[in-house]
């Protein structure tokens, strides 16, 4: 082979490698940021341009985080957070005061040459869960009208357009032909959709085949899947060989009834946890996401809306003080870890090449040191008091039933939770004290697939920041270790 030809087939294979690393047509990531010590933004967004991500959902606005994406092409879904639906719904005033501050202040067009690509605005996150109790139930449609209002008023209105992230519980029925909108949201969410498609914005739901597994007992849990060897629902001539399909088709049908028949629908949030909860595994992660990006790649939609859907994975990285209220694998839904290193194999183009997703690269970790209970201790009636305090502390999910360090006996618990209250405190040595209990070993204390981390370095560490609402659900966690 002449040295052209060999340039030339090694530059065709970079090309054709850069193809296999590209996302499906239609897929982005959503990135949270409850973590007490999160990734660089800038190292999170090299991250995913190498994985060939091409959009990203926020839950909020922060500037730190819209900066690293300046210049990126990558498109952008920002947030705006539930606590400032009041604000945002009370004055029109307020909501151009925050267009101003989150999203022109961002746009090449303002100034910017390197802008950021941002194209929807989500205001609130599931704010009619029914969980709130109807907390936001009359904030919610006031603030997307004056989002919306805002963007158009600035010039921005034809490409950024306003919505809402909604929790699939927004609607219901017993088979899709019977969705429907929740009968105690109907009237709004039908002053909703109305509006959505005026301003020809798109409909967000969030869809989790994993809850149907997780809070239903008795569920087929193959029809979590999309190998279609499970469970079977026949609808009005239609078959339903897995619950995404028909959950998707429900909202559909809700549509429909609600007179907007074709409006636009993106899936805000779909994926599969990796621990804290039984069938929280990246065994069971990986089938989903196989499963799942494969059935993207072949554009078939579901049986009402064949074609093209619009998803975004959930999530990009573990978040380890994210509330566990809904259930201790909040914290596990990453496609990476914490470090942004792959957890298990997968192909993003659905073509079924499985392989490690790319890394995260100049990720600086703290001193190769954990924190542990020490081998002199004998007197084990001391450990559940530190135990319980350094998990009502920290994070101590994966040590729940069936979970990745759910086999640790009393002294591995106590020193898995040891050693994460001591790195989600930034390794500070009076953090590994627990009365004399804990000692600092410099031999990697990770046992079997029970991983015991090292923290990296953040300039954004946000220790204690979600601790307050994850109280109660501490010390049921504590409580449960000892039974």
């Amino acid at each position: 082979m002449t040295m052209n030809r060999a340039c030339n087939f090694m530059l065709w294979s970079l090309c054709m490698l850069n193809i296999i690393q590209v996302a499906v047509s239609g897929v982005g990531v959503n990135w949270g940021s409850m973590a007490s010590h999160p990734l660089p933004p800038d190292i999170a967004v090299k991250m995913l341009k190498d994985n060939g991500i091409t959009k990203v959902k926020l839950f909020d606005a922060d500037s730190w985080t819209l900066n690293s994406l300046a210049g990126s092409n990558i498109e952008v879904m920002v947030g705006i957070p539930n606590n400032m639906l009041d604000y945002i719904s009370d004055s029109y005033d307020n909501a151009k005061d925050w267009v101003k501050e989150n999203i022109t202040s961002h746009l090449k067009d303002f100034g910017d040459k390197r802008g950021v690509d941002i194209r929807y605005v989500s205001v609130g996150n599931e704010p009619f869960l029914e969980a709130y109790e109807g907390k936001y139930d009359e904030s919610t449609f006031p603030a997307l009208q004056n989002i919306q209002k805002a963007l158009d008023e600035v010039g921005v209105g034809d490409k950024i357009k306003a919505s809402i992230a909604l929790n699939a519980d927004v609607y219901d029925g017993n088979k899709p032909s019977d969705g429907n909108f929740r009968s105690n949201v109907r009237n709004v969410m039908l002053k909703i959709v109305k509006h959505l498609q005026q301003h020809k914005a798109p409909f967000i739901v969030n869809i989790y085949p994993f809850l149907s597994v997780y809070q239903t007992a008795g569920f087929p849990v193959e029809y979590a899947f999309f190998e279609g060897s499970g469970r079977k629902v026949y609808d009005k001539n239609v078959t339903y060989s897995n619950v995404f399909d028909a959950n998707y088709d429900t909202l559909v049908w809700a549509l429909t009834k609600a007179g907007v028949p074709d409006l636009k629908i993106i899936v805000g949030e779909v994926g599969w946890p990796t621990d804290g909860a039984q069938y929280a595994t990246t065994m069971y992660a990986q089938k989903f996401y196989d499963g799942l990006l494969k059935k993207l790649a072949e554009k078939k939609g579901t049986p009402l809306r064949p074609g093209i859907l619009n998803v975004y994975l959930f999530s990009l990285l573990d978040e380890d003080v994210k509330s566990i209220l809904p259930g201790f694998f909040e914290r596990h839904w990453g496609l990476f870890r914490y470090d942004g290193q792959a957890k298990f194999p997968m192909d993003l183009s659905g073509q079924g090449n499985d392989k490690m997703l790319i890394a995260a690269k100049g990720v600086q970790y703290m001193q190769k040191q954990w924190c542990v209970l020490n081998d002199e201790v004998r007197d084990e009636s001391l450990i559940p008091s530190a135990l319980s305090y350094a998990c009502y502390h920290s994070d101590c999910t994966s040590l729940t039933h069936g979970s990745s360090c759910g086999n640790l006996d009393l002294r591995g618990n106590a020193s898995y939770a040891f050693n994460m209250y001591f790195q989600m405190n930034s390794q500070d040595v009076e953090a590994c004290d627990f009365n004399g209990l804990g000692t600092i070993v410099t031999r990697n204390a990770s046992r079997g697939t029970c991983l015991f981390p090292v923290q990296i370095v953040s300039q954004g560490e946000r220790v204690n920041l979600a601790y307050g609402v994850t109280i109660f659900v501490g010390f049921v966690l504590s409580f449960f270790m000892f039974m």
